[in-house]
């Protein structure tokens, strides 16, 4: 991931920040420019809630060259509490414990490093409650 790109997305990573449209209500996560529901560019920001249940997951056994040493780690699909999903890896437990509806919360974690010189990326996973 590019710098720039990092720095942009650190509103999301960070804190969970979101873009509800004023009009419809509809909730953005990432962020985007215009409502897909009514088309309007009227958002307020607001903080995603921090918890939600797993929809979805797999089991990553075979994982892209950056998260070599995790392998094999859960990756679930979670609806947070306010009907928002998103993607990302479930930590702390071992996949055996892992089941769809059970509930979770998202935490502050390590997630790669870009070499030994790069930076370090932080951003949401996800514990088992």
């Amino acid at each position: 991931m590019s710098i720039p790109k990092y720095w942009r997305e650190i509103p999301q990573r960070y804190r969970l920040e979101a873009l509800k449209c004023k009009k419809c209500g509809k909730i953005f996560f990432p962020p985007r420019l215009i409502c897909s529901n009514c088309k309007t560019q009227e958002f307020e920001n607001i903080r995603l809630k921090e918890e939600g249940k797993i929809v979805t997951y797999t089991i990553i056994r075979v994982p892209p060259k950056q998260f070599n040493g995790q392998a094999p780690y859960p990756v679930a699909i979670v609806e947070l509490d306010d009907g928002v999903r998103i993607m990302g890896q479930i930590t702390d437990a071992n996949p055996e414990e892992i089941e769809i509806g059970k509930k979770v919360r998202v935490v502050f974690r390590k997630i790669q490093e870009q070499g030994h010189a790069g930076i370090i990326n932080y951003g949401y996973k996800f514990i088992l409650k």
